[in-house]
């Protein structure tokens, strides 16, 4: 459970500071030195077996460098974090991801810089500190027990029976390619597949339509956000996949179920990313962009949408999906395990 984990965590802490430790000048020489035929010059991406990425022309640049410009960008927005970090049109988040998942930002100095804050009355430092401490979390699970890197953490739900087949497959690819009908969760995926990078809310719901809407395995969402995400981490991807899935430790329960238009409608009510993302929904109203399916035929036409055309129709109906979802979960109570009323989010 995490809580006690984290109680613990900061007990470690305590009122002192994370210590950090200095590198020596000569790292470079110390760690791997460089073969006499590479002293001339850098090997190319090409000639390692990479292809050529978009992470320049999106703004991502590597090293220390960036990491510390990244950082003190967030700095000055770190109060509000608590507020902001929901919300995937605003600047909410850290965006330090890809930076911890590769070493080009201190971990401790982090952490330290979180406990200066938080020590001084900020409450967005807090969240952040217990987002790090999530982090760590993570790591000890994997680490304690390395199954789940195969497994639910939960042995009874690795016999939830999900979908298969190519009605299941052609789910998938959908789901892939944003193509759900569902804009939000379309507008996170293409978020995605265009940058490498999504929104630490939209991880949340895209992971859990993919699981509790579609009826697939996490697994198999799990291996598509490794192969997309440039802040790939497996301890910190297979411990939000078995959240929303419910079969990791202190995860979502079974029976809440996350609604993609209450969550679209709470957390982009403009409908701002949504439009970005997907612009031939752009001219639909801030009401509409949610749910295209259930406005107005003449407001469709006013704004040139043309459903299972150039937007798709929703590949499941919410309420039949929880249904089956209930139904498919339904075992375990049974057994004893998260018996409760079912909710949705």
């Amino acid at each position: 459970m995490f809580t006690p984990y984290h109680r613990a965590w900061l007990a470690r802490i305590g009122a002192n500071t994370v210590a950090q430790h200095q590198l020596p000048e000569n790292i470079a020489a110390v760690l791997a030195p460089v073969p006499h035929e590479l002293r001339s010059s850098v090997p190319s991406l090409s000639s390692l077996g990479f292809e050529q990425t978009n992470l320049q022309t999106l703004g991502m640049h590597g090293g220390e460098s960036a990491g510390q410009a990244l950082l003190n960008d967030f700095v000055v927005r770190m109060d509000r974090y608590g507020e902001a970090r929901d919300y995937p049109s605003l600047k909410g988040p850290s965006y330090l991801g890809v930076h911890l998942r590769f070493g080009t930002v201190s971990i401790r100095h982090l952490v330290n810089l979180a406990l200066e804050r938080v020590r001084a009355g900020s409450q967005g430092a807090s969240v952040w500190l217990a987002e790090l401490a999530w982090r760590d979390f993570y790591f000890q699970i994997l680490a304690n027990f390395p199954r789940v890197a195969h497994h639910a953490f939960k042995p009874e739900y690795d016999h939830i029976q999900w979908e298969s087949g190519e009605h299941a497959e052609a789910l998938y690819v959908a789901w892939c390619e944003g193509r759900t009908g569902y804009p939000i969760v379309d507008a996170a995926m293409a978020q995605l597949n265009q940058t490498g990078y999504m929104h630490n809310r939209l991880r949340m719901v895209a992971g859990s339509f993919l699981v509790k809407h579609l009826g697939l395995d996490w697994r198999w969402g799990e291996r598509y956000f490794a192969t997309h995400l440039n802040d790939f981490d497996l301890s910190a991807n297979n411990g939000g996949w078995q959240w929303v899935a419910s079969s990791g430790c202190d995860a979502q329960p079974y029976f809440r179920i996350f609604n993609p238009v209450t969550q679209s409608e709470r957390f982009d009510a403009q409908g701002k990313f949504i439009r970005r993302y997907i612009p031939q929904l752009a001219g639909l109203s801030d009401k509409a962009i949610h749910a295209p399916w259930a406005a107005k035929p003449m407001e469709l036409l006013a704004a040139g949408v043309e459903l299972g055309v150039n937007y798709p129709a929703p590949v499941v109906d919410h309420a039949q999906a929880r249904e089956r979802t209930l139904a498919r979960y339904g075992f375990l109570k049974k057994s004893g395990d998260q018996a409760g009323t079912a909710a949705e989010q």
